[in-house]
């Protein structure tokens, strides 16, 4: 599933091709996705002009004019196109949302496993629903820092990668981004989440943010459905230093030793068992 880095990526490539532009006309192909789209979808979109984009850990929010927020969650698979005005198009099967702009672009939403959402909340309190209303701080905000971090950890009783996980903790992160923070950061993945303090809740703080921003450089992580609005791969992936190496030589340790994996939560863990503490 496409993490913040992704989900930031794509938001940056939509929003020159919508943003004060107007939704000309909407198609919907196929509406049962993991949350249907409402049927008054078309009817609510088409005629309106964008008047931001924003995004809220693993969510894009298009803002309209008309007091409405269009809500895209990318799933398992989701993908966004962008095709350019005048630029040959011809419908591919997992094309489920075909959005025409005034000035002749197309937004093209794709989804094999359907597992992504595109809905719509009020603008005025879109805060105040469901996920948004218990997420936690975004990484990447000046909100978050070392105390907040342990503000949120304190009491926590499971390890510290599945806390990470949870989006009422921090907004955004996935497996990919916990393993490689935590990595960074010195700290193993099976620590109590609720003694990480101090120097440590600082240290991981600040790694969680170096990561993320390193990927949203490389254009995030392409392992097997992302891919950027233009169709072109991430390259973040390239980089990872202990995500999906199990049995690699430890590139941060002098000692010959191999990343190792575990499971926790249901999802594969990468750890140097020496760097980590």
């Amino acid at each position: 599933m496409p993490e913040l880095p992704e989900v930031e990526i794509v938001k940056r490539g939509l929003e020159p091709a919508i943003t004060g532009k107007v939704f000309k006309r909407a198609q919907i192909r196929r509406s049962d996705l993991r949350v249907p789209v409402p049927r008054n979808f078309k009817s609510v979109i088409e005629g309106q002009s964008v008047r931001k984009i924003s995004r809220r850990g693993k969510y894009i929010l298009i803002f309209l004019e008309g007091g409405q927020v269009v809500v895209l969650h990318l799933g398992m698979s989701g993908r966004i196109h962008i095709h350019e005005p005048g630029a040959a198009y011809k419908p591919e099967k997992h094309d489920h949302v075909i959005l025409d702009m005034d000035d002749g672009g197309r937004i093209v939403f794709n989804d094999p496993r359907r597992f992504g959402m595109l809905y719509m909340a009020p603008a005025n309190d879109w805060e105040k629903q469901d996920p948004f209303l218990k997420m936690g701080p975004e990484p990447l905000g000046n909100e978050f820092s070392g105390p907040c971090l342990e503000e949120k950890l304190r009491g926590r009783k499971s390890n510290i990668k599945s806390a990470l996980l949870d989006q009422k903790i921090v907004a955004g992160i996935g497996n990919i981004y916990a393993c490689e923070a935590l990595f960074e950061s010195g700290i193993n993945p099976e620590r109590a989440a609720g003694r990480i303090a101090g120097k440590d809740a600082e240290c991981l703080a600040g790694s969680i943010r170096s990561v993320l921003q390193k990927a949203i450089a490389a254009g995030g992580s392409s392992l097997k459905d992302y891919r950027q609005t233009d169709g072109s791969l991430g390259y973040f992936q390239h980089a990872f230093s202990v995500y999906d190496k199990e049995g690699k030589k430890c590139p941060g340790c002098t000692c010959d030793t191999d990343v190792r994996r575990i499971v926790q939560a249901g999802r594969s863990t990468f750890f140097c068992p020496v760097k980590q503490r």
